[in-house]
């Protein structure tokens, strides 16, 4: 049956051309964007990994941007520690002519005071962006330098390389007998006291004396002798140990009690204390200590003057004691190899991790591109053919649009 009304073969056709022209839509859509899955709705699934990927792909890069600058503060630091250790064995060879009797002591004694300056010098300038790695400035000891992001089921977690401090500094001071913190309460007996009764009331740490009031002075305070005094002052360190864990804390110029506790705390967290085994509560001034174990568990309490690696130089003196002082800057030489050699490896390190990092990147990218980038030959044979097959759909709309016009024949 023919109408005038309906034409099928019309709809039929217009239906083929609107298929036809969606398709070279998203062909031509492909080609100008370069991907194949450009949103969501091309392919969810994908989409949404490519997404994740690209976003490791943007932290990776910061990454590789804190490994920059951790690669950077290491080269600061090993450089001093080498340069230390140059200038040392400088001065062992001059130690070593002061052993005979026929020489002027005191011109090399002149000598050796020279570059125990420089060291100091060296020393004081390795820093980069603020960061010094060689002057015992660091109060934790360590620095982490972000070295991956370690994607899993549990989520995304940072991790980061750790890198040893070296003090290569000659500051030196007296032990310290007060100030440093106090254990009460009755889950601790002894002197100094050295146990926790099981499930007992919490053990108490605080008592800090600051020279000169409630917070710490500078080292190079008027007020802050460190020769002579035995309250604390900044760069004096503070260590609490629970079980086999210990926190370390070293104080800095302004600090209050406060501070140090928190700062304890800080530590033995980061160290791996067991917040299920012991329970840490900050008070006013100080850390209360419970052990929640079955078992009785060491815990002490200590406080020493800080005091550099080379701290030795500063009464070197082979004018009164030429043999002396040969037997001290062997272990002092020891001291800034160690360091140097420290600082190397971690800095090795770094490379390895920058260098794996950039070819991760790259491989992150290679695999998002294999996921949503356009296949350009592909698309280009399917442009062609969608292209003629337009044409001919819209030659065969324009026939099927003709059909009812034979029906005028019928009324002749």
């Amino acid at each position: 049956m023919s109408s005038i009304l309906t034409n099928t073969s019309a709809m039929v056709a217009l239906q083929t051309m609107k298929g036809i022209n969606a398709s070279l839509n998203k062909t031509q859509a492909d080609i100008s964007t370069g991907k194949s899955v450009a949103t969501a709705k091309d392919n969810a699934a994908v989409w949404a990994i490519s997404k994740v990927m690209e976003s490791d792909v943007e932290g990776f890069k910061g990454i590789s941007d804190s490994l920059s600058v951790g690669s950077a503060t290491l080269t600061v630091a090993r450089n001093a520690s080498e340069t230390v250790t140059k200038l040392l064995t400088e001065m062992k060879g001059k130690i070593v002519a002061a052993q005979a009797d026929n020489v002027d002591r005191g011109k090399i004694q002149t000598d050796i005071v020279a570059l125990t300056k420089q060291i100091e010098s060296t020393v004081g300038a390795a820093q980069f962006n603020g960061l010094n790695l060689v002057d015992g400035s660091v109060t934790s000891g360590s620095v982490n330098i972000l070295a991956s992001l370690d994607r899993s089921q549990a989520g995304v977690v940072s991790s980061n390389i750790t890198v040893e401090t070296q003090n290569l500094s000659t500051s030196a001071g007296a032990a310290l007998t007060a100030g440093g913190g106090t254990l009460t309460g009755t889950t601790n007996v002894g002197t100094p006291p050295v146990a926790s009764v099981v499930n007992g009331t919490p053990a108490s740490l605080g008592t800090f004396v600051f020279q000169g009031g409630g917070s710490a002075l500078a080292k190079n305070d008027a007020s802050a002798n460190p020769a002579m005094l035995t309250a604390l002052i900044a760069g004096d360190q503070i260590s609490l140990k629970i079980g086999s864990v210990e926190g370390k804390y070293t104080v800095q110029k302004g600090d209050t009690a406060d501070a140090l506790v928190a700062g304890l705390k800080s530590s033995l967290t980061a160290n791996g204390l067991s917040d299920t085994d012991f329970t840490l509560t900050l008070g006013a001034g100080s850390l209360q200590v419970a052990n929640n174990t079955n078992q009785a568990a060491a815990i002490s309490a200590s406080a020493t003057r800080g005091t550099g690696g080379l701290a030795g130089l500063t009464t070197l003196n082979v004018e009164t004691a030429p043999a002396t002082a040969l037997q001290e800057i062997e272990g002092m030489l020891q001291t800034s190899i160690d360091a140097a050699a420290s600082f190397g490896s971690a800095q090795k390190r770094v490379e390895i991790q920058s260098d794996f990092v950039g070819k991760l990147t790259d491989s992150l990218k290679t695999g998002i591109g294999a996921m949503v980038d356009t296949d350009m030959e592909e698309a280009s044979a399917r442009l062609q053919a969608l292209q003629v097959q337009q044409q001919l759909a819209t030659q065969a709309l324009s026939i099927a649009n003709q059909q009812p016009q034979g029906l005028l024949s019928l009324f002749r």
